[in-house]
């Protein structure tokens, strides 16, 4: 964790390739940037196995990946329709990167690289780009009528309240990811100082259902605005 905090399991940080990251990147903290990259080299090597393992016969990895894959894709086009499956590769691709930095966080040694606010508002800022880049695309220079409401003699006041609502979105998405996990990362601290391992170890099952459900919520708050700003405007 930030601030010289071990990680709740007896076992120090990284703080050796922290450093040289941070030295080499001429910023004061890196440790985020490695474990995302962490994130990220363990779902390219696990998407590699995946990728070998394909069977008509799906054994279990393969079962695990469609189940998860698959049901999260009948969950998208069950509540955007068939417009769904063309921005789902990119939500599938958000919920397995935040579910896995998330989990990092529970490896001994390890953070979660959304326990910074700095991961979490690069990704919302993107979600804030391309939901609306997505609407623009669609609706060209109508898209602007998402922004004026109902009734045009209330358009003005409804312009601005919109702007500030979506521009409150990408603030949202960061503040609650980083919110969950850092909440999480303390409470999992402070289990170990008042009751080493005993403690501790079953608190890590329910965090487990805790970091899966964030991930999902930011993939359903990003699904709800693609949704929003593909449909037509009333």
């Amino acid at each position: 964790m930030a601030g010289g905090l071990p990680h709740p399991v007896l076992f120090s940080n990284l703080t050796g390739a922290d450093e040289a990251l941070s030295h080499m990147l001429g910023v004061h903290e890196a440790k985020h940037i490695f474990y995302t990259w962490i994130a990220m080299a363990i779902l390219f090597i696990t998407a590699f196995f995946v990728r070998k393992s394909l069977k008509t016969v799906p054994g279990t990895l393969q079962n695990i990946f469609e189940t998860i894959i698959g049901g999260l894709e009948n969950f998208v086009v069950e509540n955007m329709g068939e417009d769904g499956r063309k921005v789902y590769p990119v939500l599938i691709v958000l919920f397995l990167f935040i579910v896995t930095q998330n989990f990092l966080g529970l490896v001994p040694g390890c953070d979660a690289p959304t326990a910074n606010v700095n991961t979490n508002a690069a990704m919302a800022v993107f979600v804030f780009l391309y939901y609306n880049g997505i609407g623009i695309m669609r609706w060209g220079p109508g898209y602007i009528k998402h922004f004026m409401g109902p009734m045009l003699p209330l358009a003005p006041l409804m312009l601005i309240l919109e702007i500030i609502s979506h521009i409150a979105r990408p603030l949202s998405l960061t503040l609650r990811l980083f919110g969950n996990i850092r909440g999480e990362e303390i409470v999992l601290i402070l289990f170990f100082i008042l009751a080493p391992i005993v403690g501790t170890i079953p608190i890590y099952f329910l965090f487990m259902l805790a970091k899966f459900l964030q991930a999902f919520i930011f993939f359903m708050l990003t699904m709800i605005y693609l949704k929003g700003s593909m449909e037509h405007a009333h």
